[in-house]
């Protein structure tokens, strides 16, 4: 834990009254570089640990071999606040699977937390949130990705707020019969079956009311502008990262950007190689061939020659830590530092940045933002406080 850091910090009265100090430059903060860091709010706000560890058995309190989390590396990577998905393939979890589906995996999250609740403990509020802070612990934070574990059901939607989920990720990469995915919307022409239906804008409605953040990661564009035109509250894209450095479909062009702007929105930068770097599927297929030789299948996805690189090469594939600082230097410019934050996307990716190949590693990226001339009141805002703005905004 960072107790004894903690106690160094600005902001023992309350994160929001944090966040007034370090507007107002009144920060008294360390001049080490590791000081800095420890003295900053960590917010993760996107993490898929409870799906591939979890779920696997796999114990969090100790440091695995395996993965990118566990409250060790936590610990060690200074993050306060953690944002747990809780994901469901859909075409593995259909009606009547899903909700129970993601019921499950909050189910795996509490035990977890209740084995470890000297360390960690669920925020369901950003009052929860300032107080397990206070008390030395991480926060768990829990945010839904894809509205098909709501099984077109706002009683299940309610019934995941309460457990806790304080964001819905409107899809996850296959449309809805009452949102369209971004992986979908990219492939197919017209408007036809695209956006939110009647139902999409009634459920969009009900959680402005219930202060649940909407995030927009993932859904297609015609999605994206129909929810913005009914929100009343700032939107969330919580792992996602900027289209004009690498355009995919997962990422934000040029004109959704200045739409989050105009909206107060916040997003999380997402560290997947792939959606910052255009050149790792060709680095991955090259390393790939140049290891297997004669014996590679080159017909592989990026992502399977990828993970069947030993881990030298995969470090070697690793998209590097500048693109990273590129796209949150590109979003900062377009949309604002005050609606940049992190989502890393840990545990649902094959492949971070170079340097940050797990949660342990975030003291790193504070130390990449220092060095490409970030002052500290923006850092802090970056790692952290953003986040935590956007989710009192949607409480209010």
């Amino acid at each position: 834990m960072k107790t004894s850091n903690k106690q160094n910090k600005v902001c023992r009265n309350g994160l929001l009254l944090c966040l007034a100090a370090l507007l107002g430059g009144n920060m008294c903060l360390a001049q080490n570089k590791s000081d800095f860091h420890q003295s900053l709010i960590v917010v993760d706000g996107h993490n898929d640990v409870i799906y591939e560890s979890l779920l696997k058995g796999r114990d969090l309190s100790k440091q695995l071999s395996v993965g990118h989390t566990d409250i060790p590396r936590l610990k060690k990577g200074g993050v306060d606040v953690q944002v747990f998905a809780v994901w469901s393939d859909d075409k593995k979890f259909g009606k009547g699977q899903a909700f129970k589906h993601a019921n499950a995996q909050i189910d795996a999250l509490e035990k977890m937390l209740k084995a470890n609740a000297t360390d960690i403990a669920l925020a369901k509020s950003s009052a929860d949130v300032d107080r397990i802070w206070k008390e030395g612990k991480i926060v768990a934070l829990i945010g839904v990705e894809g509205g098909n574990m709501i099984e077109e059901s706002l009683d299940n939607l309610e019934a995941l707020y309460k457990r806790g989920a304080r964001y819905l990720t409107l899809t996850w990469n296959y449309n809805l019969p009452w949102a369209s995915a971004a992986a979908i919307e990219s492939k197919t022409k017209g408007d036809a079956g695209k956006g939110l239906s009647a139902f999409g804008k009634t459920l969009i409605k009900r959680m402005n009311a219930l202060g649940m953040m909407v995030d927009l990661s993932h859904v297609g564009e015609k999605t994206f502008y129909d929810v913005l035109a009914i929100t009343t509250k700032p939107v969330l894209v919580s792992h996602s990262n900027a289209y004009s450095l690498m355009p995919h479909y997962r990422n934000l062009k040029d004109a959704q950007l200045e739409a989050l702007r105009k909206n107060g929105a916040v997003i999380g930068v997402n560290f997947y190689s792939g959606f910052l770097d255009p050149n790792f599927a060709a680095r991955s297929k090259q390393l790939y061939k140049q290891h297997f030789g004669s014996k590679g299948n080159y017909s592989l996805s990026a992502t399977r020659q990828y993970e069947q690189l030993p881990l030298a090469l995969r470090r070697k594939a690793d998209a590097p830590l500048s693109l990273l600082l590129d796209h949150i230097d590109y979003l900062v410019k377009k949309v604002g530092i005050d609606h940049v934050a992190i989502g890393s996307d840990f545990d649902g990716i094959e492949s971070p940045p170079q340097g940050l190949e797990d949660v342990s590693k975030f003291p790193v990226l504070t130390e990449a933002l220092l060095k490409r001339g970030y002052t500290k009141q923006d850092i802090a805002k970056i790692m952290g406080l953003n986040f935590l703005r956007i989710l009192k905004e949607n409480e209010n």
